[in-house]
């Protein structure tokens, strides 16, 4: 044996262990990362969870050609349902509320044929019995050009559409009646009054108390915030087809009325307003009495402020005529007025 052979016989074992420990070493690297990977997904999963329970937001996806649901811990939460139990489609269907749930099929239908997506605040009934607010966000998943699933997420958003409805409350309603509040009887008159091409009779009444003052001043604020409580009630009660029923500042009411509307037919309801205002209040064991003066004003095309200009003028009158009555102005035009 040459002396090359015999240094190859040598060396040959000490590469192949080196190869293996090299192999080895790095075997030992890439278990490392891929260890360092897995606690990094694990940690980001734990971030996620509670990151989505916290926000009550789950994700969800369904498979086109199965209708099998998949469900995050939060979804399950949202319906009310324990997690991880068995979902059917169907069923989840059936918790949508009214025009929701036709909402939902129509928004999908259209995402699914258009290859899109949609999002959907959506009220539903849990199947604890709890109504609650969702807001749906989904996209379609396509392969070779065809939809095979459809994924999203699903928010409770119960509380901030709490919020958000008690916040439009409170910026349309008076407080203390519950009735719409001026800025929405603005609102409102504006409305009606740029809506006036269409035919429609239209008309406005305001109504002022009569003899409030003396109730407030006499039996004191509490008095007469009841009287108001109760005068609010009973106009809503007898206005209640009307367009608005608003209170417009102290003791002073509006009334928008559309459609159908004469004048015979108004000065039946004022007088009904009237007569109803002079049924005393009962408080505090006492017999509150106090009535009402209605100014009433036909809308023909004009604008808001004459309208009210003009209804305003007829109330006027109608106290002036010895209160507890009723005073008209119509076929009011701009730059021109008759009153009956």
């Amino acid at each position: 044996m040459s002396y090359r052979s015999a240094l190859a016989q040598q060396v040959e074992p000490l590469a192949l262990e080196a190869n293996a420990l090299a192999l080895q070493a790095r075997v030992r690297e890439q278990e490392a990362i891929i260890e360092s990977l897995r606690r990094q997904i694990s940690d980001d999963r734990l971030v996620f969870e509670r990151s989505s329970a916290a926000a009550r937001i789950g994700l969800w996806e369904c498979d086109l050609s199965s209708e099998k649901l998949i469900w995050s811990d939060v979804v399950y939460d949202i319906f009310g349902l324990p997690r991880g139990s068995r979902l059917d489609r169907q069923a989840t269907l059936e918790r949508y509320v009214g025009n929701s749930a036709r909402e939902l099929v129509s928004r999908r239908t259209g995402a699914i044929r258009d290859r899109t997506g949609f999002t959907l605040d959506a009220e539903i009934i849990a199947f604890t019995g709890q109504t609650r607010w969702i807001r749906i966000t989904a996209s379609v998943d396509c392969r070779d050009g065809q939809p095979f699933r459809v994924f999203g997420m699903k928010q409770d958003i119960t509380e901030e559409k709490l919020l958000a409805d008690r916040t439009r409350y409170l910026a349309e309603n008076d407080v203390l009646t519950g009735l719409a509040n001026r800025a929405k009887f603005q609102s409102t008159l504006s409305r009606v009054c740029a809506n006036a091409e269409s035919g429609e009779s239209r008309a406005l009444l305001i109504i002022d108390l009569d003899g409030f003052k003396l109730v407030n001043d006499t039996h004191g604020h509490m008095a007469g915030d009841e009287c108001l409580r109760e005068a609010a009630r009973r106009l809503r009660s007898i206005c209640g087809d009307t367009e608005l029923v608003a209170r417009l500042g102290g003791d002073e009411f509006g009334i928008v009325c559309c459609g159908d509307v004469d004048l015979p037919a108004l000065n039946t309801l004022s007088q009904a307003i009237i007569e109803d205002m002079q049924r005393p209040v009962f408080y505090g064991g006492q017999a509150l009495h106090f009535g009402a003066s209605v100014g009433i004003a036909l809308l023909d095309r004009c604008t808001p402020s004459q309208l009210y200009k003009a209804a305003d003028t007829a109330l006027y009158e109608a106290k002036s005529a010895g209160r507890n009555a009723f005073r008209a102005t119509t076929g009011l035009r701009v730059g021109s007025r008759s009153q009956v």
